[in-house]
């Protein structure tokens, strides 16, 4: 839980920092496109820090083992996915370093596999 918890709390942080300074700071600096991609990356951490909160709060409850470790499985690629995700994002408008990019839809495919391993860890749950 400790781990969701400090890391949902760095992803909050995170997105509204870089959300405020993409606002303030690089929009007059950054063509439309750009910003949109930022603003892109900013929505995805903040509903991500979001869901990993919920998570967290989510392992607090008493669980079945198996159930406990599915949902853990989950976290833990939100939060890495979130990075990937987002953070290549930040950097490669900050930066104007674009080949970072690469990395975004791997970021995308893990957060797709962090839900589908929610959906799972809810199936089996209900399943018993």
């Amino acid at each position: 839980m400790y781990p969701f918890l400090i890391g949902a709390g760095c992803l909050g942080l995170l997105s509204v920092a870089f959300g405020a300074f993409s606002e303030h700071a690089l929009r007059p600096n950054v063509d439309a496109e750009s910003f949109r991609y930022l603003m892109t990356a900013v929505r995805y951490n903040q509903v991500h820090a979001v869901t990993l909160l919920a998570l967290a709060f989510g392992l607090a409850a008493p669980l079945a083992a198996d159930t406990a470790w599915r949902v853990r499985f989950s976290a833990w690629l939100m939060l890495v996915g979130t990075i990937l995700f987002s953070v290549s994002i930040y950097v490669a408008v900050l930066l104007d370093a674009m080949l970072i990019t690469l990395i975004t839809p791997i970021g995308g495919t893990v957060l797709m596999i962090a839900w589908a391993s929610l959906i799972w860890a809810g199936w089996k749950a209900r399943k018993g």
